[in-house]
């Protein structure tokens, strides 16, 4: 897969970064925390995903839910409608993902984890590059990476 960190669905506990993932904010659903951690409005988020959209092919997609592939899921959420879109328009699942990094690095930025790596250091008493290493181990799941450096902490007592 040509984004090996990519995150789980916001829905599905994922970080800010699969915002590119998400459909437009029409209900109170997790969509909205992580608008917030990641800074936006959701007037602004709308219009930033509407921009890529246009200058991309992400754009396309009319038979969608939400009419453009920028509002679509992640390839391993089953979706008939965006894959047969990807198919019509001959996009390879590489190429939408490719796309979607693109469009979340426009969201919430490269370097999204500098807080977290931040956090991890000084809660585990351990260097910026260990920290940013066991996150990157761990494919940015942050969560997972806590639990490996609690029973880290616990195994070193």
């Amino acid at each position: 897969m040509v984004w090996e960190d990519a995150p789980s669905h916001v829905c599905r506990g994922g970080d800010k970064r699969a915002l590119t993932f998400c459909c437009p904010p029409i209900k109170p659903c997790p969509v909205i925390m992580a608008l917030d951690d990641a800074g936006l409005t959701p007037q602004e988020y709308i219009k930033i995903k509407e921009d890529f959209g246009r200058r991309t092919k992400l754009g396309e997609g009319e038979g969608t839910c939400f009419g453009s592939l920028v509002w679509c899921c992640k390839p391993s959420k089953p979706c008939p409608l965006r894959d047969m879109t990807l198919r019509n328009i001959n996009m390879s699942t590489d190429e939408f993902l490719i796309l979607k990094k693109q469009l979340s690095e426009e969201l919430v930025g490269s370097s999204v984890y500098d807080d977290e790596i931040k956090t991890l250091a000084t809660t585990f008493d351990i260097s910026i590059d260990e920290a940013r290493a066991v996150l990157k181990e761990y494919h940015n799941d942050i969560r997972t990476a806590i639990k490996v450096l609690r029973m880290k902490a616990i195994d070193d007592k």
